[in-house]
């Protein structure tokens, strides 16, 4: 093996066992090719196997199963092995190991400050973590392990200085490294825990960008300071609807349902947060039993001008399906289908197909796939064989599986995993496409768009 392959089978999941068909075959019983392939380069194999040797004690053997992935110089490798070094109680080790990596920066230097912080060597972490400032996984690692040790104002003013006066980014490649916003953030982190909440607020309300990930960090501190009435204001102009959801699911958790509702239910200009809106409005009234209003209030999102969005409908569908209201669900892509003057895309026939089968007509929903002009593609033959496989119709679902293998690989290795045959989806899953050469990850990453 060498770091090259390792590279490849981590990013791209291609030519290897991948996770969640290790699980599989652990779950049907076959823990012994499990431990055969993690001996033969499978590095998914080798890393659930070395856990399952850990939780029974056998270190030994699963640092030995590790050793030839360790060898590489392989990044991932030398952390799973730190992880299980730590966890064994031996930190001494983990650290050891962990420490030549580090130096190259990015992902294994906050590992390893994160390592040295829990295990008593935070002024060393604070020390390394702050030489890498311009990094934001650095920094957001440094904010974090330098809680409690007298250092949040030097940390502070390196923040700062990473804050332009009138410059905001308005897009991801604009400011390499820490961009403006994140570091905003950051210091209002360090505002906040100091008990300036005033100006952790002030600070946030200056970003360019005020959400990540669908968080809002102002409307999450407005919440844990229970500043509701703010939080209201700020969700009445916050544009993405995140703020809204913030306010709602601290009312829902004070048991205010009602509260919540009316969260959503106001009205706003930014068509981006109405449909948000709906969406989180139609989570929060089926979690409470109202299924039916929840299917009301998504069926006029989907019947508003542009609003019959794929995703859209498709929650839709599932809402009726979870209501046993399969039947409803058909009508309203009925409707759908004229609105398109009879066309039906195949994902639109995909939810039908799911909704026909809970009406009991599996046959019928697959009579209807292959007349479709896109029935012999892939992505079909992966719908139809889901449909066939969870009616227990397995040799069914390979056989349709079978001549899309390179593209459905991993749907069709588990149906035979299921079936028993074990051999064959390795020797499915191992076969591996020429690609051109990539370079290996050596833990950071680039700075150069697209991102």
């Amino acid at each position: 093996m060498d770091a090259a392959d390792l590279d490849h089978q981590a990013r791209t999941l291609s030519g290897c066992i991948p996770p969640l068909l290790v699980s599989r075959l652990l779950e049907f019983g076959y823990g012994e090719e499990v431990e055969c392939q993690a001996g033969r380069g499978e590095w998914f194999c080798a890393r659930e196997w070395t856990r399952l040797l850990g939780d029974q004690g056998r270190q030994a053997e699963a640092l030995e199963v590790l050793a030839p992935y360790v060898a590489t110089g392989w990044w991932p490798a030398a952390r799973a092995q730190a992880e299980l070094l730590e966890s064994w109680g031996r930190a001494e080790e983990a650290i050891a190991l962990a420490r030549p990596y580090a130096e190259a920066g990015g992902p294994a230097l906050e590992f390893f400050a994160r390592l040295l912080d829990r295990h008593g060597c935070k002024d060393e972490a604070v020390v390394l973590l702050s030489a890498g400032i311009e990094d934001w996984l650095l920094a957001t690692a440094l904010v974090d392990i330098a809680e409690g040790t007298g250092r949040d104002e030097d940390i502070a003013a390196l923040l700062a200085a990473r804050i332009p006066a009138k410059h905001r980014c308005d897009s991801p490649w604009c400011c390499r490294g820490l961009d403006p916003d994140t570091a905003i953030g950051l210091l209002a982190v360090i505002r906040e825990r100091q008990g300036r909440v005033d100006e952790a607020i002030a600070l946030l309300h200056t970003r360019h960008v005020t959400s990540v990930n669908n968080h809002d960090q102002l409307a999450d501190l407005l919440a844990r300071h229970d500043r509701i009435v703010e939080l209201r204001a700020y969700a009445a102009s916050e544009h993405h609807g995140h703020a809204a959801q913030r306010l709602a699911e601290v009312l829902e958790e004070r048991g205010d349902v009602e509260g919540a509702i009316a969260a959503y239910r106001q009205p706003d200009d930014s068509p981006a947060q109405q449909c948000h809106d709906v969406v989180q409005l139609a989570q929060l009234l089926a979690r409470h039993g109202r299924g039916d209003e929840a299917i009301e209030v998504m069926r006029r999102l989907a019947d508003s001008p542009g609003g019959a969005e794929d995703w859209i409908v498709d929650m839709l569908c599932t809402l009726y399906s979870d209501q046993g209201r399969a039947q409803d669900g058909l009508a309203c892509l009925d409707a759908l289908k004229v609105r398109r003057d009879g066309e039906e895309e195949w994902d639109f026939l995909r939810m039908r197909l799911r909704l026909m089968a809970d009406c009991g007509l599996l046959d019928e929903a697959i009579e209807q796939a292959r007349a479709h002009p896109e029935g012999d593609t892939w992505y079909a033959a992966w719908t139809i064989s889901d449909l066939l496989a969870e009616t227990g119709r397995t040799e069914e679902a390979v056989a349709v599986l079978e001549p899309h293998a390179p593209a459905n690989s991993g749907s069709l290795a588990g149906h035979l995993i299921g079936l028993g045959r074990v051999k064959d989806a390795v020797a499915l899953l191992q076969q591996r496409k020429s690609e051109p050469g990539t370079p290996v990850w050596t833990g950071t990453f680039s700075t150069e768009p697209p991102f």
